[in-house]
């Protein structure tokens, strides 16, 4: 399934819950440059998802944890990873296939030891600030 969505910042609740609507797996990765809004699309998607929790970009932790009322969401920023070793280090495997959400922003970093069925979804900075996401 490939899904083409064009909007702006505006609308990034009705856009979070077309993708939820739209992903065939509970693993998302992010990929986009620095500052095209993938951390502001993960809120939205976290609280359409029944979370409560606040949302921030894991940068420096490498994962945040969210609840709602059934289950975790995980919420992945691999950034600052230096090697794939860093990963392993805190357990990258238990969070992938824990059966919860797994969000993760610069998968790249990690590309060799994702599952292979997941949703990949890219964002694109537009030169009237409006935003394009491919869901593939």
């Amino acid at each position: 399934m490939c899904l083409k969505i064009n909007y702006t910042l505006n609308d990034v609740d009705k856009v979070a819950k077309q993708l939820i609507n739209n992903v065939t797996t509970k693993i998302l990765l992010l990929n986009g440059e620095m500052g095209v809004g993938k951390t502001t699309l993960i809120k939205s998607i976290v609280k359409n998802l029944g979370s409560i929790d606040k949302v921030t970009s894991p940068t420096f932790s490498i994962v945040n944890e969210y609840q709602t009322k059934y289950e975790l969401i995980y919420h992945f920023d691999f950034y600052r990873i230096n090697d794939i070793e860093d990963a392993y280090n805190f357990g990258i495997e238990d969070y992938l296939y824990s059966s919860n959400w797994c969000i993760i922003e610069w998968p790249e970093r990690v590309k060799s030891i994702l599952p292979k069925d997941v949703d990949r979804i890219d964002l694109e900075l537009n030169s009237d600030n409006s935003r394009t996401l491919k869901l593939n």
